[in-house]
């Protein structure tokens, strides 16, 4: 998700969605740069109000209950190999979701 942060919220690691260029359009840095400590402190002497970085959606449930329902969609297919296979795939993705 994208968002505008002012240049105090800048961190090293986050991604740039967007390019940031002079008033005079030359682009310091393109689309999909990860910021280095070094790049946080030079954009925070440039003179722009922001920057659009990627920022990690939020999850909307807890961990717990995203797997208890994945649990009670798979429950009337849970003797075909083919959907338990699925399901142990669906369900390390939501273990990758809630990562830090």
């Amino acid at each position: 998700m994208a968002k505008k942060i002012p240049l105090s919220d800048l961190e090293p690691g986050m991604v740039i969605v967007k390019p940031i260029t002079m008033k005079n359009g030359m682009v310091i840095l393109g689309e999909g740069v990860k910021l280095t400590p070094v790049w946080v402190d030079r954009v925070k002497d440039m003179d722009i109000d922001g920057v659009y970085i990627d920022l990690p959606q939020e999850q909307k449930m807890s961990k717990e209950e995203a797997i208890l329902q994945l649990e009670a969609r798979f429950h009337p297919v849970a003797d075909r190999p083919y959907m338990i296979r699925l399901k142990t795939v669906i369900r390390e993705y939501i273990e990758g979701l809630y990562e830090k």
